[in-house]
């Protein structure tokens, strides 16, 4: 497998965004990134609840195991445009799909957000890792890949390793792709490995 292309990778440097043999994509930086540790979020289906990556534990209205992953339903407390929160982990993708529901008067921000990850999977306990990089679908626009300064920050800190860090970037990588070859659509590119997401109405 080809090694990530650091170059003199530095803080604010978005040089590693490129993975050998793969195409210039849309993206955007965060110009205010500051370098910390992957977060960790747990999913504990036995006991209902979701331990965000604060460590605070927050009541889950509905998970539902599927054979490509996990669904997860809550509200979301102390944000201020949304309510609600509906997730899927998708461990084969090395994704996890977000739609957010919005406060009345909100506008919509997205229609899909996607996290890259990694899952590891024991029993009823999910366990998330979040590799930085974020990946925003909004219908009539294309796909927007964001964050890759915080991924920079965190391979030129040490918070993680090249071989991680080129997880994610390929990782992100084709999901961009696949969205594109699907006309941007993420319900058309996830068809194509048989998954069908479900959004239950609330």
């Amino acid at each position: 497998m080809p090694s990530i292309q650091t170059g003199a990778a530095r803080a604010g440097d978005a040089r590693i965004a490129r993975v050998p043999g793969t195409p210039k994509i849309p993206s955007r930086s965060n110009v205010n990134a500051s370098a910390h540790p992957p977060k960790v979020e747990i999913f504990d289906v036995a006991a209902g609840i979701n331990i965000d990556n604060k460590g605070l534990e927050r009541r889950v209205d509905v998970y539902r195991e599927e054979p490509f992953g996990l669904y997860m339903s809550r509200e979301v407390v102390e944000h201020p445009t949304s309510f609600w929160i509906e997730s899927y982990l998708l461990p084969d993708l090395g994704i996890r799909v977000s739609k957010w529901k919005w406060k009345p008067g909100e506008p919509a921000e997205h229609d899909y957000y996607i996290d890259i990850v990694t899952i590891e999977h024991d029993g009823a306990l999910w366990r998330v890792t979040d590799y930085y990089l974020d990946i925003i679908v909004a219908r009539g626009s294309r796909p927007e890949l964001v964050d890759i300064d915080e991924l920079t920050l965190a391979l030129h800190e040490g918070l993680i390793d090249p071989k991680e860090a080129e997880r994610a970037l390929r990782t992100s990588h084709a999901a961009m792709a696949g969205l594109a070859e699907n006309g941007y659509s993420m319900d058309a590119w996830l068809r194509t490995y048989g998954i069908t997401l479900v959004w239950p109405a609330r």
